[in-house]
């Protein structure tokens, strides 16, 4: 078997680094595929669901993706613009505003959607609704660090653009008592864009992936297989050709 199979050191040592790494990188786009197909079907659960109040949800240990009813007013002086958000390849920002709960007595940070800003010299135009506003919304928890407030300077008055949100410190900086979560509008009059998704990347891309990584892998066994016979018959040819000498 040995003189039949001929790859070499260095060949064989790539392979014995390789070959597991490539294969445990499927495997891990497969289980990454399974954990964005249970995400998406608790999504799907819960935003079928009947919404909760502001106080089920501050109660809630796990308060993703629930819907909530809101009712009360927004605050029309404290905006922020979450920048760079982008729909349908155009540039934007998405809106958040804080809004009084008063069946809680909470304030909270809600999303009312994407808003196109084309030209970054003009500011992005929006209104805000005014009186007692009865809503629908659901909780959103970001994936990873929770957003931070960007140190901007105290000057920098509102709406004020930022690139990253902590609700808790936005509550602080405006003294008031609130939930730390983000809470997205529903499709409806006083929301704009409102089509999010989800999670950035389907189960079907993590499968895509996976079968990438494999195939990789079975490109590298492949050519490991043909090299060590390829250098095997080259040997014997060799062997044959000082024989005769």
């Amino acid at each position: 078997m040995s003189r039949g199979f001929r790859p070499g050191l260095l060949p064989s040592l790539l392979v014995a680094v390789l070959l597991p790494l490539l294969v445990g990188l499927g495997f891990w786009q497969l289980s990454r595929a399974e954990e964005k197909r249970l995400l998406l079907a608790s999504y799907e659960a819960r935003r079928t669901a009947a919404p909760i109040s502001v106080g089920e949800l501050e109660r809630s240990p796990d308060p993703a993706y629930r819907r909530v009813l809101l009712q009360g007013y927004f605050d029309t002086r404290h905006s922020l613009l979450l920048d760079n958000r982008t729909h349908a390849g155009q540039p934007g920002v998405e809106l958040l505003q804080p809004f009084y709960d008063q069946s809680s007595g909470l304030w909270l940070l809600v999303n009312r959607g994407w808003l196109p800003w084309p030209d970054r010299r003009v500011p992005p135009t929006f209104d805000t609704p005014q009186g007692v506003q009865l809503l629908h919304a659901w909780a959103y928890v970001p994936p990873g660090a929770a957003f931070r407030l960007r140190d901007d300077p105290p000057d920098d008055g509102w709406p004020r653009l930022v690139t990253r949100v902590d609700v808790t410190g936005l509550w602080q900086q405006l003294g008031r008592g609130g939930l730390a979560l983000e809470l997205r509008l529903e499709p409806c009059e006083v929301a704009y864009h409102t089509d999010w998704p989800v999670v950035a990347m389907g189960p079907e891309k993590h499968i895509g992936y996976a079968v990438q990584w494999f195939a990789l892998a079975a490109a590298l066994l492949g050519l490991f297989i043909y090299l060590g016979v390829h250098n095997a018959r080259g040997n014997a040819h060799g062997d044959r050709h000082d024989s005769r000498y």
